[in-house]
């Protein structure tokens, strides 16, 4: 079975086939971050734009350099996410399936997020525990197949991605911010600054950042404006540190509190090498998508739609798009 997957929840238009025989055949992606990088975010009415305007030659793209003119279905980003922008790529491939006589599925994007390491050449089993770590979302997630997911724990406020975002913004580094605090936090010392590791001091697996945020505001007003090169790298540093030092310890807490040995970090900060690199003290084996697929991605959404529709699933051609969509209310396969 051969599925085009279609990613349209943000600022990223994702396409990809992928075989269930096969695997990934082909796949391509164009980030529109040059497009918001001057208002320091997404612009949603900007961000559904330009979906419009790239995704029908990303598909034509991906079918020519797979060799294929008419997939067996059509996967779409269903939710979570900007709603207009979801209603883009839902809408094209409602109407490619209409015209191609195929099934079209409605993807829950964190569910792609969850499967992506399954694209790679030796993925994980279930059962696993899953930190999905990104701009909107910090949660881990017991992963116990397809549509089994238990949310153990997740941000009560700001997503680390957003604390990344929202940090670099107070530093005067642009957008996006993870890449660029990661990249200066290199050139600082991760101890300079005694910065708060939200949560870790209480029993449970939820996060919070926004402490930690409010902490380099702070830090930063001391300096009045007059903050030095150095001390701009140092408090990336530490920041990048503070956020590591949380997501490791809350990963070790999880995985002590299922059993399992087994942990899969998907999502943008996923890409971080820093936190990759704590990562590996776990007593556990960690598994990740290749980079390109940390972020939002088509391939990710394919092989989320192809392994629900082999489990028997399909959706109303209007399957409906969600701005928001509680994972927890995904339904198994049967």
């Amino acid at each position: 079975m051969q599925v085009l997957g279609i990613e349209s929840s943000c600022d990223e238009s994702g396409v990809a086939l992928f075989d269930t025989e096969r695997g990934l055949l082909a796949e391509a992606l164009y980030s529109q971050i040059p497009i918001h990088q001057v208002y320091g975010g997404v612009v949603p009415e900007l961000a559904s734009r330009d979906h419009v305007r790239r995704l029908p030659g990303l598909i034509r793209q991906v079918l020519h350099e797979a060799g294929v003119e008419r997939p067996d279905a059509v996967a779409a980003t269903a939710g979570p996410g900007l709603i207009g922008a979801l209603l883009v790529g839902a809408t094209l491939a409602r109407t490619l399936a209409f015209g191609w006589g195929v099934p079209v599925i409605g993807v829950h994007h964190l569910e792609g997020h969850l499967l992506a390491p399954m694209l790679e050449p030796e993925p994980p089993a279930f059962p696993f525990v899953a930190l999905l770590v990104s701009g909107g979302h910090t949660m881990l997630v017991q992963v116990d197949g397809i549509g089994r997911y238990r949310i153990l724990g997740e941000s009560v406020d700001d997503a680390a991605g957003e604390a990344f975002d929202k940090t670099a913004k107070l530093l005067g580094l642009g957008y996006p911010g993870g890449p660029a605090i990661a990249a200066l936090a290199e050139q600082g010392n991760p101890a300079a600054y005694a910065l708060p590791r939200p949560m870790l001091d209480r029993p449970g697996l939820d996060f919070s950042f926004s402490g930690l945020k409010t902490a380099v505001l702070h830090q930063v007003k001391r300096w009045e404006g007059q903050g030095s090169a150095v001390q701009i790298a140092d408090l990336a540093a530490s920041f990048q540190a503070a956020v590591i030092d949380t997501l490791y310890g809350k990963c070790r807490r999880a995985l002590e509190q299922t059993g399992l040995q087994r942990l899969v970090v998907a999502g943008g900060v996923g890409a971080n090498r820093r936190l990759r690199e704590r990562l590996r003290d776990l007593p556990a084996t960690v598994y990740y998508p290749r980079p390109s697929f940390c972020t939002d991605n088509g391939a990710m959404i394919a092989l989320a739609g192809a392994l629900r529709l082999q489990a028997g699933e399909s959706s109303s051609p209007d399957f409906p798009v969600r701005a928001r969509w509680p994972l927890e209310h995904l339904e198994v396969p049967a």
